[in-house]
């Protein structure tokens, strides 16, 4: 079983910083992507930013320059600096990884999703 494990969520004012760290363990085969996703109330989840093998990254427009996602390889771990915090920023937000993991000497799909942490950003 591949567990992620979030940190870093919390209140902060408009125009400051933040930054969630997301830790995955278990039976990770392999890691095609992490990233974060988001969900504001009364809308539907959406990328924010990710980060493919290789180091390629992706970023929603709506976060471009402000945001910048990273990832140590050797801990299994993605990072999200969020800097210049907006109110519409307010979300939960949620690490997700893409890969495969290995369970019954077999090799499955991985799709795993953490259990979210909330920024709240002040006007």
């Amino acid at each position: 079983q591949v567990q992620l494990v979030e940190s870093g969520g919390g209140s902060v004012q408009a125009g400051g910083s933040l930054r969630l760290s997301c830790a995955a363990s278990g039976s990770i085969f392999s890691i095609n992507a992490m990233g974060w996703y988001r969900q504001a109330p009364g809308k539907q989840r959406e990328l924010v930013a990710a980060i493919i093998s290789g180091d390629s990254t992706n970023y929603s427009d709506s976060v471009k320059g402000r945001f910048t996602i990273s990832r140590d390889n050797a801990k299994n771990t993605v990072y999200l600096q969020m800097n210049s915090l907006k109110p519409e920023d307010t979300a939960v937000y949620y690490c997700n990884l893409k890969g495969a993991q290995a369970r019954n000497y077999e090799i499955d799909v991985l799709d795993a999703w953490g259990q979210g942490t909330l920024i709240t950003v002040s006007a």
